[in-house]
């Protein structure tokens, strides 16, 4: 098939059944028809989804073991548009239980249909005045605190030197501490640590809403001098994140993982390739030996997946996060290697009173560990 996208799924099969599953598979994604239905010649031949290979993964036990399955696409199919292009990877299918979407290789010319990093690695380095070293990154919590207190948490982790101090993702408008307030008050106890210090950190406001909520939030960041903003694809919606991205944000964009685990798309997919593809300059995702379960090759590879070079787009940094210590910090550097962001939240909090010094430590650690 000429101009295609080559999509692998993973699927839970008989090796009996497995055939007649991945040519279900293929249909489902392309014509959503019986295959004896589709009877013009021209879209047997230019649209039906085809499936290329099929691969045993494991060597399980049992009836049932999971495939490697490709199947090619028709780039006409998707329209050369983002939202289509994820219908087309894995619209009905994602509704069968069975199967996990776990990649796509895309043609060179639809990666410029993709806004991609506006800013990427290097641009991100630029605006902290960091190089040749990881960068930093915590978050701004509990939910409840007003925004002058959340002005003077970011006035202290600027003052220790953290590069990035983005909201938490269950910052958004609140009572509490309303956007408009919070991201002013941010800002201004960024600059002022900055003018002291001398030292760059850059303060993340969490954007979250709709379309026009988006817009708005934009503008606010925007008016107040703001340079990078954090994004929950999964919640605002990708094709939304792309189409702001693309408008014209004029922002570095984080992108959360929150919402993102309610699917069945490997994360070394989702996390290190669409997101990126979509406009995410850094990606936070679940780091191994925290919270969560991945592991560490999973983690790996979509840190890879985010910093190869791909086509036109510019590299985007891995986020490593939930739960880490700051006395991991070492193996973190060692595992990672220098272009990663490494975010640590709740071990920094647990200082109480010493929060200052236990994040100036988790600064020099960083610096100390660059290899």
């Amino acid at each position: 098939m000429q101009d295609s996208l080559t999509v692998t799924y993973h699927i839970r099969s008989t090796a009996a059944e497995i055939a007649s599953r991945a040519e279900g598979v293929a249909l489902e994604q392309s014509v959503e028809l019986p295959r004896l239905a589709v009877r013009d010649p021209q879209i047997v031949e230019n649209i039906l989804g085809r499936v290329a290979s099929i691969r045993p993964l494991t060597a399980e036990e049992g009836p049932a073991q999971t495939f490697e399955v490709l199947i090619q696409l028709a780039r006409a199919t998707t329209g050369d548009d983002p939202a289509q292009w994820l219908n087309m990877l894995f619209g009905n299918t994602s509704l069968q239980s069975d199967v996990l979407l776990a990649d796509v290789a895309l043609p060179e010319e639809q990666l410029h249909l993709f806004v991609g990093p506006q800013v990427g690695s290097a641009g991100l380095r630029a605006l902290v005045n960091g190089y040749d070293r990881p960068l930093t990154c915590t978050a701004l919590k509990p939910q409840g605190i007003p925004s002058a207190q959340l002005a003077e948490l970011c006035y202290t982790f600027a003052c220790a030197g953290i590069d990035f101090i983005k909201d938490d993702h269950g910052l958004a408008n609140q009572p509490f501490s309303p956007f408009a307030e919070r991201v002013a008050a941010c800002q201004a106890a960024v600059a002022r640590a900055t003018a002291q210090t001398g030292r760059t950190s850059l303060y993340v406001p969490n954007l979250l809403g709709g379309p026009r909520t988006l817009a708005e939030q934009a503008h606010i960041c925007r008016d107040l001098g703001v340079q990078m903003v954090m994004l929950e694809p999964m919640l605002v919606g990708l094709p939304v994140m792309h189409e702001l991205v693309a408008s014209g944000l004029g922002m570095a964009v984080m992108a959360h993982p929150a919402f993102a685990g309610a699917l069945r798309i490997a994360p070394d997919l989702l996390f290190g390739k669409i997101f990126r593809l979509f406009g995410a300059d850094a990606v936070i995702y679940p780091n191994y030996g925290g919270r969560f379960t991945y592991s560490p090759q999973t983690c790996l590879e979509l840190a890879h997946n985010l910093r190869q070079p791909w086509g036109p787009l510019r590299t985007a940094f891995p986020v490593p996060a939930g739960g880490m210590q700051v006395d991991r910090v070492g193996e973190m550097v060692t595992f990672y290697g220098n272009e990663t962001i490494l975010l640590i939240g709740g071990s920094l909090y647990m200082a109480g009173d010493a929060l200052l010094e236990r994040s100036r430590t988790f600064v020099d650690n960083v610096r100390g560990g660059t290899r």
